[in-house]
């Protein structure tokens, strides 16, 4: 039976539906319910991950220090995982420190086209012997061979594995089936991948990235994360074990944590809305959806018409600020007609 690792980033990704605002006693008791399913990795941290609490993404209720102490008290067999993106997260200050915090495997991410700047993070979590995966964020944005290039630079810094990150949820399962035949050909590590729902395709990508070789797939509870959220763990645990892939989860336990997560956790269960689909469609970081709601409804646009917009300009995360650029000339030109 072949083996499926199922990383569990409902602690990190999800922080973006609910504005960073996880609570100690949230983390404690996710992370308990998680532990005792047996999940392999929980993801901890600001959504945009350690480090990245700001005024222009969000600030978290805890700090990074607080969440993964608190997390690392509950898994004791289950793996504490953390995502970084260089540039939001320094070595010194931040990915030093959760080191010292106990944290198992650490995942650095950057744009699908720019692996260079992961070299240093990836090669200093090596060195502290933790376990290291690159993450190439918005993979759509990038031509497949762009992105085994792009992936082989992250193996010869380190990394034990790439994760293709389907930020806009704007992938069709032949898009993933293409591009996780070609790392896994193409590479000497492990490949995994990371879904967003917008399309309502988050399962069915996830199943098309194992059949073609993916062995470390991304879900979180209920689906919980921005927009339309990601593909959801409890879904993903029951139609791997139905398709005879092993992932050593409980199945009725990783329920029991999505029942706790639903009740304690999440503000609205995730659905696929008209914004999500247009965010999809345009190509847009699933995590913009609560901004762009509320500067649509600030300046009197159709949200829609700001996520393609932000699409035809190829914006990524971090230029949360061209949000209100683009609401303001939608505004200016509605006046005008």
């Amino acid at each position: 039976m072949t083996r499926v690792v199922i990383s569990d980033p409902t602690l990190r990704d999800g922080s973006h539906a609910i504005r960073h605002q996880l609570t100690t006693a949230q983390i404690s008791s996710y992370c308990a319910a998680a532990e005792e399913s047996g999940m392999p990795i929980v993801e901890v941290g600001h959504g945009n991950g350690i480090g990245a609490s700001s005024l222009q993404l969000g600030e978290s209720l805890l700090s990074d220090r607080e969440m993964l102490q608190t997390a690392r008290g509950k898994l004791l067999n289950s793996k504490l995982g953390i995502h970084i993106i260089p540039g939001f997260a320094t070595i010194k200050r931040d990915l030093s420190m959760a080191i010292d915090c106990g944290v198992d495997v650490i995942r650095v991410g950057c744009h699908a086209t720019e692996a260079d700047i992961t070299c240093r993070h990836i090669s200093y979590a090596r060195q502290r012997g933790r376990e290291v995966y690159g993450v190439l964020m918005m993979s759509h944005m990038a031509a497949p061979d762009k992105l085994l290039e792009e992936s082989r630079k992250m193996e010869s810094y380190g990394a034990e594995a790439v994760i293709l990150m389907d930020s806009a949820g704007a992938f069709l399962p032949n898009d993933v089936k293409q591009r996780i035949s070609l790392l896994n050909e193409g590479l000497g590590i492990s490949v995994g991948f990371h879904a967003h729902n917008n399309l309502g395709l988050a399962i069915a990508n996830s199943i098309a990235a194992v059949e073609s070789g993916a062995s470390i797939i991304d879900g979180t509870a209920r689906g919980f994360g921005a927009g339309a959220g990601n593909a959801q763990l409890e879904v993903l645990v029951a139609v791997f074990e139905k398709l005879n892939y092993s992932t050593g989860i409980d199945l009725y336990k990783v329920m029991d944590a999505a029942e706790y997560a639903e009740k304690e956790i999440l503000e609205v269960i995730p659905f696929v809305k008209s914004t999500s689909i247009v965010s999809g469609l345009a190509g847009v970081f699933s995590g913009f959806a609560i901004h762009v709601n509320r500067v649509a409804s600030q300046y009197g646009v159709d949200p829609r018409d700001i996520f393609f917009e932000l699409g035809r300009r190829k914006v990524v995360a971090g230029q949360e600020d061209l949000i209100i650029e683009v609401a303001t000339e939608l505004a200016g030109e509605k006046d005008k007609g």
